[in-house]
């Protein structure tokens, strides 16, 4: 079956446009395929920096021929009625439909429609100028001569040339001919802009990738990668050192060069004495560098690797100098921001978070650093931290924000706290804290554990989310501007991973009031809402770790705000019910639940009364109302010391006085006082159960 081959060649594509161009082309160009009736085996789509490609294997050669019978209205319809149906039926006269008779219905028109295939050729032809034309570029342009025209093409760069050619494979194959913007297309494209960039002719894939191949493009973006990072890790092997990987980076380089060449530079010792995160994000943002450690101390080096899009005559000495000379200056202008930072404690610095607006509506920095304190202190003595330690980390924790690093590079904030916090003699609790607090920012980012990072941490994310909560700016469907939804994970995680439990209701009580002013009706509404958002957050990460969804609505009660105690049950229960006890119980307690439902909907009452010792008439029932009295004690009791497995283990004791009960009392006897009675004692397993979890809402 032919194949398709096109290329939009233009003067550029940056890097981090060029994986979504080509799925969108390859998108864009198969439905519009599908859709005129053609069907293929299979597509891909590639990217250089000056090169779109799509390749299409096994197209059908033409779309098929189709006959489609379109039902009318009766024969002798108003004349409307008729003008209606030869639009949309494409007749001329209804002397072209046809007339049909049903037994029920009479005589009708049908219009028989048909449309004869056309080859995969025009077809292409057809559909690739207006894909062109409204190609979903983020950003665009116009140029040349037309620029000024309102329908000029508009191209992420200056689009080049069109190569579009068709055909059976193994045999010659023909150009699809069409035009855009006076580029008409053809078979031919260009290798590398330097090293060949005579025009080559193209007849279809295979030789297409040969070809780009001989001229110095590597059209595959995943092998330009495989074939930068294996070259690096020899050149930097070859001098006893490790590279530093870095995915990212590497696909925003596979995506700047054609043909990958891989060489190394150094720069000065001195720099040394930066943070290693200040010289790799420096290497990496200005120079799109990697940087090299030592294996044997895993500290950087001197040593970076760059990556050319040439193959230079003199081995790229000219190109890694000038890498080398970029490097330098901005390692230069790191060390200057280093040196005078230090100069300046970070306490020093904490006034001028004054000057930097959070949220219109929310203050600065400096007064959320208040607030943030404020809560730290209160949040200390639960999760262990020193109450000291964990003022000082919350009034520093923002400090490094006015700093020139931070200024220069927003990505290092926190660590730069960190550094700058050791520096001038913070405790390490303090300078891990300045770090820390933001964390975790994911799901896939670490915890902190240390009691003082811990503590500002659930400031830091319960003061953002009580504030965004006061101006009423939560998150709706997929809208997240402020990222609420990661610092409720990250309430959650700090919460469950810690060794502490905390009533957050009160907290956020707290942070409420000092958002709202001291309005207590405001922060306790805060509060209530921002619990229940809590709770659905705690739903997706339980899920999300395998926990059964009914499980955790059996557990998640109200006013359940004790995240890590509601986690525990939630296992507690999950262990209980792959039991034969927990089962039978549950079977149990769901033909209790049963029987009470259906006798309070008759009887339009509830059976909460105290069990009658009196009105219990058979052993069964006796021994069961024993048994739940003592179930209840001994839960609740397990429940207060958060021993959940005890608490299971005592509602496990009713399940054969439960079974014995079902299998020898008549629930509704003669005498109204006995069946009110057992009714009561159906109500006392239901209440049993509660102590633990919502039975009625767990499955099976």
């Amino acid at each position: 079956m032919p194949d398709l081959m096109l290329e939009l060649f233009s003067e550029e594509i940056p890097a981090r446009m060029q994986q979504r161009a080509s799925e969108d082309l390859r998108k864009l160009v198969t439905n519009e395929l599908v859709e005129a009736g053609l069907t293929y085996e299979g597509a891909r789509g590639f990217a250089t920096p000056r090169r779109l490609a799509l390749t299409v294997h096994g197209l059908t050669a033409r779309s098929a021929d189709t006959r489609e019978e379109r039902k009318g209205p009766k024969v002798g319809a108003p004349q409307k009625a008729l003008d209606g149906f030869m639009r949309a039926a494409g007749l001329d006269s209804i002397a072209a439909a046809q007339i049909q008779s049903d037994p029920k219905k009479g005589e009708f028109y049908v219009a028989v429609i048909e449309k004869p295939g056309r080859p995969a050729q025009d077809i292409i032809a057809a559909i690739m100028p207006s894909i062109i034309r409204n190609f979903p570029w983020p950003k665009s342009m116009r140029w040349g001569a037309r620029s000024t025209q309102p329908d000029a093409l508009r191209w992420v760069r200056p689009l080049r040339s069109i190569l579009c050619t068709f055909g059976p494979e193994a045999e010659d194959t023909e150009i699809v001919a069409f035009e855009v913007d006076g580029i008409a297309s053809g078979d031919r494209t260009f290798g590398h802009r330097f090293m060949a960039p005579a025009a080559i002719r193209i007849r279809r894939f295979d030789d297409y990738t040969d070809k780009l191949n001989a001229a110095k493009v590597v059209l595959d973006g995943s092998r330009r990668e495989e074939i930068i990072l294996q070259e690096a890790k020899n050149l930097a092997f070859s001098q006893t050192l490790d590279l530093v990987e870095d995915a990212a980076l590497l696909h925003e380089v596979a995506g700047l060069v054609e043909w990958p060449v891989v060489l190394m530079g150094t720069f000065d010792e001195r720099f040394l004495a930066l943070p290693d995160e200040v010289i790799q994000l420096t290497i990496r943002v200005n120079q799109k560098c990697f940087v090299l450690r030592d294996p044997k101390t895993g500290a950087l080096t001197n040593r970076f690797i760059l990556v050319s899009n040439l193959l230079a005559s003199d081995g790229g000495r000219q190109i890694t100098a000038g890498n080398e000379k970029v490097v330098r200056a901005r390692l230069s202008d790191a060390m200057f921001f280093w040196d005078t930072d230090l100069k300046t404690p970070l306490q020093n610095r904490v006034e001028k978070l004054g000057n930097i607006i959070f949220h219109e509506m929310l203050g600065t920095q400096l007064e959320r650093v208040a607030r943030i304190k404020a809560l730290a202190s209160e949040l200390a003595p639960i999760v262990g931290a020193d109450r000291e330690e964990a003022g000082r980390a919350a009034d520093l924790c923002k400090a490094d924000l006015v700093t020139e690093m931070v200024g220069e590079f927003p990505e290092l904030q926190g660590l730069m706290g960190r550094y700058y916090a050791s520096a001038q003699g913070e405790s390490d609790a303090v300078a891990a804290a300045c770090q820390d607090h933001y964390r975790p920012q994911g799901p896939g980012d670490t915890v902190p554990s240390d009691p003082v990072s811990v503590c500002v941490a659930l400031a830091d994310k319960l003061d953002t989310l009580a504030g965004f909560w006061l101006i009423d700016e939560k998150p709706t469907g997929s809208k997240d501007p402020y990222a609420l939804r990661r610092a409720a994970l990250g309430v959650i995680r700090l919460i469950l991973d810690g060794d502490f439990s905390v009533s957050l209701a009160p907290v956020i009580r707290q942070a409420g009031l000092r958002q709202s002013g001291g309005s207590d009706a405001g922060a306790t509404a805060i509060a209530d809402d921002l619990l229940s958002f809590l709770h659905d957050r705690l739903k997706v990460y339980l899920r999300d770790q395998g926990r059964r969804h009914d499980l955790i609505d059996a557990v998640l009660g109200e006013g359940a705000d004790d995240l890590r105690l509601v986690a525990r049950r939630v296992e507690a229960l999950g262990a209980f019910l792959e039991s034969d006890d927990g089962v039978a119980l549950l079977a149990g307690s769901k033909r209790a639940a049963n029987i009470l439902r259906a006798e309070e909907k008759k009887e339009r009452k509830s059976f909460t009364g105290a069990v009658s010792a009196n009105l219990l008439q058979l052993d069964a029932e006796k021994t069961l109302a024993k048994a739940v009295e003592n179930a209840v004690v001994q839960a609740r009791t397990a429940v207060e010391a958060q021993d959940f497995a005890a608490a299971m283990t005592a509602l496990s004791q009713l399940r054969t006085p439960v079974d014995a009960f079902f299998d020898e009392v008549m629930v509704n006897d003669d005498d109204a006082a006995i069946r009110e009675n057992r009714l009561n004692l159906l109500n006392r397993i239901r209440e049993a159960t509660l102590t633990v979890a919502d039975f009625s809402k767990i499955e099976g």
